[in-house]
């Protein structure tokens, strides 16, 4: 209420996209909606685990089903709306004066929005986009950056993707290190094998251990003669000397933050 804007952009924080939201805008202006989502189609048969859209010839909105056991189309939010805002504010303020709790935008607004005849629409993206909402989904979109193809380029100039790391030394290989197809974040130390892979900043992998299709988080320490496979390894964990974590492609293994995999008092697999 503050700062009381014309319109208001929710997204969701678990997506992986590139989308220049002033075009949206635009589209939502154009449209003179009160609510746009942004929709992308997904296969059928993963359609359930989305918010999924049925729209007319003009993309207007003429049906929402929150995650349907049986979809009656591919279109999925993207969890991305635009909102007028006088209008959302309308609407969770009468919510709010009959006790009704309006949290989630799938169960309760969009459904609010259709029900009294709102004028929604859907606006059409056709570049990548990555739900990471699952562990599964999570080591996939990892290892697909790792493709030169990807169409998420971490190195293009015209549209850099920054992070927070901070300034550390530059990653140091180790002659006997062996690595390939891999993404090597600065203040590594690597002294084993890694193949397929990103390890992420101040990794320390020791002699003789092998790293291959796994994501390894800032501030992990492998030791020597370990094995990951199929892995996201969280930040700061530690792998003793000879442990292994082990998963397949299927079922990708975890380590927790701070975990410790292996030693005295922690011997065996994962």
């Amino acid at each position: 209420d503050s700062i009381n804007p014309e319109y208001v952009l929710v997204l969701s924080g678990d997506h992986i996209y590139k989308m220049d939201y002033s075009e949206m805008l635009e589209n939502h202006k154009a449209n003179n909606a009160t609510l746009t989502v942004g929709v992308i189609p997904v296969p059928i048969k993963e359609a359930s685990r989305f918010g999924i859209m049925n729209t007319d010839h003009a993309n207007r909105i003429i049906e929402f089903e929150e995650k349907p056991k049986e979809p009656k189309s591919n279109l999925a939010s993207m969890g991305i709306y635009i909102f007028n805002w006088k209008t959302l504010r309308r609407y969770l303020v009468e919510d709010q004066a009959k006790a009704r709790e309006m949290e989630d935008f799938g169960k309760n607004v969009i459904p609010a929005y259709l029900d009294n005849g709102e004028n929604c629409f859907a606006y059409p993206f056709e570049g990548y986009w990555k739900d990471v909402g699952t562990i599964e989904s999570l080591w996939e979109a990892n290892m697909e950056t790792l493709s030169p193809d990807h169409p998420l380029n971490l190195s293009k100039d015209d549209w850099r993707i920054y992070t927070n790391n901070p300034v550390t030394p530059p990653q140091f290989i180790t002659a006997d290190a062996k690595l390939s197809d891999s993404l090597v974040v600065d203040g590594c130390y690597v002294a084993g094998d890694i193949e397929h892979s990103i390890l992420s900043l101040n990794v320390k992998v020791g002699k003789g251990s092998k790293v291959s299709d796994s994501l390894v988080m800032s501030g992990v320490t492998i030791g020597e003669n370990c094995t990951i496979e199929y892995a996201i390894i969280g930040e700061n964990a530690v792998i003793a000397d000879g442990a292994s974590v082990v998963g397949t492609k299927d079922k990708i293994a975890v380590v927790g933050y701070e975990e410790v995999i292996g030693g005295p008092k922690n011997d065996g697999e994962e």
